[in-house]
């Protein structure tokens, strides 16, 4: 019988200890792996582990726990290497998560095109709960991911979530999702859409901005006069659907209002419209109006020709007085549109028409104002007609336009905005003693609540499918705006646009490059290359 030296023994395993060193390094990846995917269960944990065993045995196998082989150069180098190398990476992993947890950015364009507004900087530093913003797509735009990027630089309330409704449909019915690219806000359980963002439409900073600065705030209501033939809010020829839907998208609801029923104003009604009655209102509910613009209170009037909403009472006391007739403007007849179409490019200096400048809005069948200066009533003209147009008396009987040599000639005033401010029951107590000082007249006539009346000669230019025409919506959003006396709501961030800086080149000039990018410069070079060898040789 032969036996085996125990020393023989040994060799033989460490033989094939160089193979526990695979083991163990597999083990230890593959434990590390699953616990990052699966989570660290005891599993995960158990596998790595056996790795960190298996490895100890291939140190203490191999001779490789030694201090004879720890004491060799060889040993010494690799060590510092292997040191070195894992304090790089463990380096750059943590610079990566600084960055990653504190992420900044420097904008080095010139118009700042990948900077926030500061509109939207102010409402995302003003976030007193979270906010998170859902968009339904299944394929995200890298250029709308950027800028929720940079909402959420600025804040650590903000947050945004893209969700495939095809991959996870329970969600998109909760948020009753109707088409793709939808975008929900989310704040304290109360979701809103905000935009529907496709192809054709990026993620708009104005819209977001605006719904987020709203999101927490208390819900206004536009309440819009009916009982008088005015303008309905149900979609058709004629209607103010389109309206009704863009102020919900500005946080307010629209809501019909019959004055016959109950002639009293809501506390709740942030402005009231009368768009285009075509009979008189009744004595109460004119007196309802005249107590509503006793307070603070925002009211629009868009009064048509050939009607009289009975309201001469109500706006004498403003300056104003409706003219019976119609503008005709043979601009409209020139473009195509009809000589009743009066066209307006003039705009007055007012928040309403701010950034108007020459933009053009077209307003069909439309009477002219008169506006009288009154005391305490501050008005401004927004909408004046060009000198080319005249004021045509109609005819009673048959409603016929009746040109005359002597009629008015243009400009007129079509659309005027009036204010005059109010006490409210607070500001006729006697004010408390205080040791801190007055504020400036600036700030308390900011702080003075107002009555404000707009009145414009046509309602037509609203109704659907002309209120996306031009700056006809634009001009009733912001008339509403002001009328409700938001003006600290960031209601218009304006688009940044790049600076054109090509360079236009004649055939010449072009001709005259091209020789010398790739003519003239590379002969240099090669001309160069030649001169040295030759020098050198």
């Amino acid at each position: 019988m032969k036996l085996t030296s125990p020393s023989r023994s040994l060799s033989s395993f460490k033989k094939y200890a160089k193979y526990l060193l695979w083991l163990a390094l597999c083990l230890v990846i593959a434990g590390l792996t699953a616990g990052a995917i699966a989570g660290w269960t005891a599993a995960p944990i158990t596998i790595v582990l056996a790795g960190l065993v298996a490895l100890i045995g291939w140190l203490i196998l191999g001779g490789y726990a030694g201090r004879s082989f720890w004491s060799q150069r060889s040993t010494q180098v690799g060590t510092n290497a292997v040191v070195a190398t894992l304090s790089v990476l463990l380096i750059l992993g943590f610079v990566n998560f600084l960055g990653t947890r504190y992420s900044s950015q420097i904008d080095l364009t010139e118009n700042q095109l990948f900077t926030l507004a500061p509109q939207t900087q102010q409402v995302l530093g003003d976030l007193k709960q979270p906010v998170k913003a859902w968009i339904f797509t299944p394929s995200p735009s890298p250029i709308d991911r950027q800028l929720l990027d940079n909402y959420r630089r600025e804040t650590s309330q903000f947050s945004y979530e893209f969700v495939d409704p095809q991959a996870k449909p329970g969600v998109a019915r909760e948020f009753g999702v109707q088409q793709l690219g939808e975008l929900y806000l989310e704040t304290d359980g109360k979701r809103r859409l905000v935009q529907t963002v496709n192809p054709q439409e990026k993620l708009s900073e104005r819209k977001l901005t605006n719904g987020i600065a709203q999101a927490d705030s208390q819900p206004r209501k536009v309440y819009f006069l009916q009982g008088h033939g005015e303008r309905g809010l149900e979609a058709g020829q004629g209607g103010f659907s389109q309206v009704q839907q863009r102020l919900s998208e500005e946080s307010l609801t629209a809501e019909p209002l019959n004055l016959a029923e109950n002639p009293k104003i809501p506390e709740d009604a942030s402005v009231v419209v009368m768009a285009g009655a075509q009979r008189g209102l009744l004595p109460s509910e004119v007196t309802a109006l005249e107590d509503y613009l006793k307070r603070k209170s925002g009211l629009m009037m868009l009064i048509d020709p050939q009607t009289d909403p009975n309201l001469d009472g109500l706006l004498k006391p403003w300056g104003v007085t409706l003219s019976d007739r119609l503008v005709i403007d043979p601009a409209g007849e020139q473009s195509g549109l009809g000589a009743g179409v009066v066209i307006i490019s003039q705009y007055g200096e007012h928040p309403i028409t701010q950034g108007f400048k020459n933009g053009i809005s077209f307003f069909p069948l439309a009477r002219p104002l008169q506006i009288s200066p009154v005391d305490q009533v501050q008005a401004t003209a927004l909408l004046t007609t060009s000198a080319q147009t005249q004021a045509q008396q109609i005819e009673a009987g048959t409603g016929a336009v009746k040109a005359d040599p002597a009629d008015p000639k243009g400009p007129f005033d079509m659309g005027a905005a009036f204010s005059r401010t109010v006490e409210t029951p607070e500001a006729a107590k006697p004010p408390e003693p205080s040791p801190s000082p007055s504020p400036s007249p600036d700030e308390a006539e900011k702080t003075q609540p107002e009555a404000r009346l707009v009145v414009i000669g046509s309602s037509s230019f609203a109704t659907d499918g002309l209120f996306d025409q031009q700056l006809n919506g634009d001009l009733f959003l912001n008339a509403v705006s002001w009328l409700s006396q938001q003006d600290d709501q960031v209601l218009s961030i304006r688009p940044k646009e790049m600076t054109n800086r090509r360079i236009v080149m004649s055939g010449a000039q072009q001709i005259s490059s091209v020789l010398l990018a790739l003519v003239l410069l590379p002969l240099l070079g090669f001309g160069t290359a030649a001169l040295i060898w030759w020098r050198r040789r």
